[in-house]
């Protein structure tokens, strides 16, 4: 019987939208009471404790203003450990997370109280290269899937951070370098390994399970836990052209409307992102630059080295102070932003898709990028487009897939008395842009109650209810952006 049929049989009225409890024949366990002696008997890999010393380290998340205490972190070495590890959450009623590479803004790889299912030591990857197909663990980041499809002259869309992990990207569709010419990440998705909510191991594909597959593709981490993914590879054994122009932050707003016919001029082989940023101290640009609000436009080119200098010609002719675009391995392009993704510092977002970049939106989004408040912190447009809007928008789960652009205002601190500096630009940057959005990517999105557009057009998200329904009725997998269920035998969480 599957698990919606057995909570439908306890006979009780339909729920709500909302996040449920479990029922069990029992009382629930206090998860600080429970002795899980006996659980990690059944446990391959490492179960850590709160007293055992690496405990710190194991609950850290990218985002240093979460400070979650887990009952438990379970360092997961095959699949018969997270099956036996959903199991003992729900048994002893107890809060379950997933973690993979832990960058989540929200810090949904780590909970309170509660027991934390980590998949980073699942990394194993093999690549197919007649068939053009890696398999990659879901505890896997994309250095290590670039580092074994690039031996061979082979990609597939990744994260613009390498060390992401390749699970939560994927799950929410995706979007790398790579996705103009080749689509989203879900896009050459070919298959998942599944662990479901109530145990079961599945492969949804396109033939099987072709319900969770569609929902595994933009509806994040609310279907189960994917140990194992099967990507589509595309042939990339030569130098891509990459890098970086860096502009005074004052031009900004000449800089955006070429920055936007740039893009739609170009075509698919051109990726770029719009970023207004503190220029670091680094030894590649000079020390006049260091430490003050710049414009960096960074590209991807997949073409001819001929055809990209006519594609990039445009920025060119705007006489950047450093030009640092050039010839270069797409696995080193993926890199450049890796200093982004290391943990500890505080962090908040605001963000949304953009169907067009109208002058009204670039004067707003001027206005507020050049008051980026610190080091580290980054307002940023990518242009969508390409192979993505050319995806049926009810083939996937992931939504809007018509919108032009993405913004994103990210800020990053390390001192509390920063805090409210950062969150104040953060808010009045997302709520300037409102107006302008239309619908956001779930990976960048803020909290529920947050004045954000949505995830998820109106059908799309009707149709991952049902599926979330089916295959976890009792919402087990909530800590994410939570697609709630809609069964008979549950009720409102406190």
């Amino acid at each position: 019987m599957r698990l919606k049929e057995q909570v439908e049989s306890r006979g009780v009225i339909p729920g709500s939208h909302i996040l449920v409890e479990m029922h069990t024949s029992q009382q629930p366990s206090s998860p600080s009471t429970v002795d899980w002696r006996k659980f990690q008997s059944t446990i391959r890999g490492r179960v850590i404790l709160p007293n055992d010393s690496s405990f710190d380290a194991a609950r850290r998340v990218y985002n240093g203003a979460i400070d979650r205490r887990p009952a438990l972190i379970v360092r997961c070495a095959g699949v018969a450990d997270v099956i036996a590890s959903i199991a003992a959450a729900r048994a002893h009623d107890t809060p379950l997370a997933i973690r993979g590479g832990g960058h989540s803004l929200h810090g949904f790889g780590v909970c309170d109280s509660g027991l934390v299912v980590d998949l980073s030591d699942l990394r194993g990857i093999h690549v197919d290269t007649k068939r053009l197909i890696v398999t990659a663990q879901g505890g896997s980041t994309w250095r290590d899937v670039d580092h074994e499809t690039q031996a061979f002259g082979l990609a597939t869309t990744g994260a613009h951070i390498s060390s992401v992990g390749i699970g939560g990207m994927t799950l929410g569709g995706g979007c790398g370098w790579l996705m103009r010419r080749h689509g989203l990440a879900i896009d050459n998705l070919l298959s998942a390994d599944v662990v479901t909510a109530d145990g079961q191991f599945i492969t949804a594909n396109e033939d099987d399970h072709a319900d969770v597959f569609w929902a595994l593709r933009g509806g994040g981490g609310n279907f189960g836990v994917v140990t194992s993914f099967r990507f589509r590879l595309h042939r990339l054994d030569g130098p891509i052209t990459g890098g970086t122009f860096f502009y005074p932050v004052s031009r900004v707003l000449d800089l955006l409307p070429c920055f936007r016919d740039t893009i739609q001029t170009a075509g698919d082989n051109l990726s770029a992102l719009f970023t207004v940023l503190i220029a670091p101290a680094a030894p590649f640009l000079p020390s006049d630059l260091h430490n003050i609000p710049v414009v960096a436009i960074t590209v991807c080119h997949l073409g001819t080295a001929r055809d990209a200098d006519v594609d990039l010609a445009p920025l060119r002719r705007l006489r950047p102070l450093i030009d640092r675009v050039a010839p270069m391995l797409y696995r080193r392009l993926q890199r450049l932003f890796d200093a982004a993704g290391i943990f500890g510092r505080q962090a908040c977002s605001r963000a949304g898709h953009l169907a067009e970049l109208s002058d009204d939106a670039m004067r707003t989004f001027a206005h507020h990028s050049v008051a980026v408040p610190g080091t580290g912190s980054i307002a940023m447009l990518s242009a969508l487009g390409g192979a993505v809007g050319r995806v049926d928008e009810l083939q996937t789960a992931f939504s809007y897939r018509r919108t032009a652009f993405d913004f994103a205002a990210n800020a990053r601190w390390s001192a509390d008395c920063d805090t409210a500096r950062h969150t104040t630009w953060t808010t009045a940057f997302g709520r300037a842009m409102h107006p302008f959005l239309t619908g956001c990517y779930v990976n960048e999105a803020a909290e529920r109650g947050q004045d954000e557009p949505p995830a998820y057009t109106p059908q799309t998200y009707r149709r991952l209810v049902s599926v979330k329904t089916t295959y976890d009725p009792e919402n087990i997998f909530r800590l994410n952006y939570n697609i709630a269920p809609d069964v008979k035998g549950t009720r409102a969480a406190s």
